[in-house]
């Protein structure tokens, strides 16, 4: 079976590094399984850049911020069907299509030519423009009146009618499979314009060997932490992002005793850490972007607590990297994070934006010996996060999809 992935990169983004894990581990399986993405940002094999018309749909962009239908100018999306990638394919694995390098009005052209599985890494599918709708649910009825024009991907006029009703006429004329790592996500899939497509539920998977927990003694003289400190590592893509909870980090963390802090080390890595650093007068250590897995092993295993004060997420797959290499973790109950922690035995859950439950989340955990979640953490994502279960799960969808699309193409015949 040849599959081929269309995402927006190879391995940049939660979702990018969840759609490589899944390549990587369908040619683990004997599949010829193949990249073809919008950036490609590191040398594997078996990956292919989109062709664009780049100059071309920059102008075309100019007239289209005018009415803030995001990707319709990608007019180039309507020639893939001529590329190597989409006709050497048997299946077709679509995972993020918005960051500005597919125009999803392409997709009954690409659908009705190929079996499609469409993996959902957030909310946008689902919306008139938003890839996280937080407490609004308007995309369950067309949209309009947008609450959030500036959430990404951002609207300078309110087309979030349009586009929804844009999206369910592509739906209508795509025969689509949906995968979701989350139950929360399927659940929304169900109750969205989507919802008369198939759905099946598919966690990401992690490389367990090279996410494994290490010595925090080791791990901690590194990176230069003191041993006998309380690490709390904050970690994600871009640490001043809103939809992530900087702020409500900062404020928890301004919130603990000074018993509680005279101990504590903060340890971030992602862009735009040293912004977190005035006004709260801790020591952290900083280590960039990084996308070294080793890297990230060293830094989950250097800390005691990993946190992520999320405003909306699926299935992050920072938990499931903490929870690999044996660290729990202070969330909030938002999306598909009650999945994954699992309160007094992989971590601490507090309400969304409630920060004084958080900051109680960190100082609870900091105070108990955490050995038995640490191994809680490691079952968990033991049992879970194998990348070989991902893959056979993953290849039963793709031979469904192939059924499903012999039987629409005899019922159009």
């Amino acid at each position: 079976m040849r599959v081929v992935h269309l995402n927006q990169s190879d391995i940049s983004g939660g979702a990018a590094i969840a759609a490589f894990q899944l390549h990587e581990s369908l040619r683990r399986s004997q599949v010829d399984s193949h990249l073809w993405v919008g950036a490609v940002q590191s040398g594997h094999p078996h990956i292919t850049p989109v062709q664009r018309w780049t100059w071309l749909e920059n102008q075309l962009s100019r007239l289209n911020r005018r009415v803030s239908l995001n990707y319709v100018n990608l007019i180039s999306s309507f020639t893939l069907d001529q590329q190597a990638c989409y006709q050497r394919a048997d299946v077709l694995n679509l995972h993020n299509l918005h960051t500005g390098y597919f125009n999803y009005l392409a997709l009954p052209r690409l659908t009705q030519q190929k079996p499609t599985v469409w993996t959902l890494h957030d909310m946008w599918s689902l919306t008139g423009h938003c890839a996280y709708s937080y407490d609004c649910d308007r995309w369950k009825i067309g949209c309009g009146s947008c609450p959030y024009p500036q959430e990404y991907p951002e609207i300078e006029f309110d087309s979030s009618a349009w586009e929804w009703q844009l999206k369910r006429w592509v739906y209508q004329r795509s025969p689509l499979e949906i995968i979701t790592p989350s139950q929360w996500l399927a659940d929304q899939v169900r109750q969205s314009i989507l919802a008369p497509c198939p759905v099946t539920v598919i966690p990401n998977s992690v490389d367990l060997e090279q996410y494994q927990p290490l010595s925090a003694e080791y791990c901690r003289e590194l990176l230069g932490i003191p041993k006998t400190a309380s690490v709390l590592l904050f970690a994600v893509e871009n640490l001043g992002n809103r939809r992530k909870g900087g702020d409500l980090l900062l404020a928890a963390l301004q919130q603990l005793d000074e018993a509680t802090r005279s101990n504590l080390v903060l340890l971030t890595f992602g862009q735009g850490g040293e912004g977190l650093n005035p006004g709260l007068k801790l020591p952290m250590v900083h280590l960039g972007y990084v996308q070294n897995a080793r890297l990230k092993a060293i830094a989950y295993s250097a800390a005691d607590l990993y946190l992520l004060p999320t405003r909306a997420d699926n299935y992050p797959l920072a938990i499931q990297e903490s929870f690999a290499c044996g660290t729990p973790v202070v969330s909030f109950a938002v999306g598909g994070v009650p999945e994954l922690v699992q309160p007094g035995k992989t971590g601490y859950l507090a309400p969304p934006e409630e920060v004084a439950d958080f900051r109680r989340g960190i100082t609870t955990l900091l105070g108990q010996d955490l050995q038995s979640y640490r191994q809680s953490c490691r079952e968990f994502a033991e049992q879970h996060f194998q990348p070989q279960d991902q893959a056979q799960r993953y290849l039963a969808r793709y031979h469904h999809a192939i059924a499903r699309a012999q039987a629409f193409k005899s019922r159009r015949g």
